[in-house]
């Protein structure tokens, strides 16, 4: 399945004729962070990161969704870091919508290019440099791990999506697809991110309720979205970041397919304290 297509024009800023009308939301059960939002001046900086830039579209906040962050990180050619993580029970997911980057895990040095699927383990050594002649975009998924016992930690991986055929859902008869990087019946792992894809036509046919949270990043196409007692549109480049039992459904009309980029905790206990 091509990765040809994936969003990533984010950055400039509007013209003073624009008009100030947004489907940007803030709501106790879920936000929508469109791609207009995604302007120069809503970038951040990190520590220890070189010709870098981020944009912040989700962060743990109290009451609300509290399980991970996302950025979308952009790499001027020569930037990168040799300290990417601060955190030692960080772990990391790394998605690559644009260009190239190298990243050196445990020694080992890994190509990355659009498409590319990295898992970091938390307390893993690892660098980022953007090695080519043009920018990478990429997304970055960071969740603090919850340990349990008699488990081993899990181990990272690097991958493709061209290497992990989307799995149709139940009597969808392929309308409905999930590409799993992460085989969900290891419980090493305590979160999952995949790619969903819907056909033209494809639909959630069931009000989803569920304790996972989600982060939801529109790689491709368009589709009106359910989200708690609203139907927002959303395309290509739009954010939804949804707290845990935010009531969710899909309906992707097309004309083409629609695909995004899902974040969800799993296979843990929930703390009670």
């Amino acid at each position: 399945m091509s990765s040809s297509n994936f969003y990533s024009n984010m950055g400039g800023l509007p013209p003073q004729t624009e008009l100030l009308s947004s489907k940007a939301v803030f709501t106790t059960a879920y936000a929508v962070i469109p791609r207009t939002v995604m302007t120069d001046i809503v970038t951040s900086y990190l520590p220890h990161w070189d010709g870098t830039r981020a944009w912040v579209i989700s962060r743990p906040l109290s009451g609300f969704s509290e399980t991970f962050s996302q950025y979308i990180m952009e790499v001027q050619p020569g930037g990168g870091s040799d300290r990417p993580e601060p955190e030692k029970r960080a772990q990391g997911v790394l998605f690559v919508v644009e260009g190239e980057m190298t990243v050196e895990f445990e020694g080992a040095s890994h190509a990355m290019r659009p498409g590319s699927f990295a898992f970091l383990p938390a307390g893993s050594r690892w660098t980022l440099w953007n090695k080519s002649a043009a920018p990478v975009k990429f997304h970055w998924i960071r969740k603090a791990f919850q340990e349990a016992e008699g488990l081993e930690p899990p181990p990272a991986i690097f991958t493709h999506e061209e290497n992990h055929p989307p799995q149709p859902m139940p009597d969808t008869d392929g309308a409905w697809a999930t590409t799993r990087f992460i085989d969900p019946a290891d419980l090493r792992y305590d979160m999952h991110v995949t790619i969903v894809t819907f056909e033209p036509g494809g639909v959630i046919p069931f009000m989803e309720t569920h304790v996972m949270e989600h982060g939801l990043y529109v790689l491709e196409g368009r589709a009106v979205y359910r989200l708690n007692k609203d139907w927002v549109e959303v395309e290509a480049g739009d954010f939804m970041w949804l707290r845990a039992f935010c009531p969710q459904a899909c309906y992707a009309g097309g004309p083409g397919r629609f695909r995004y980029l899902l974040y969800k905790d799993v296979n843990r206990h929930m703390p009670l304290w």
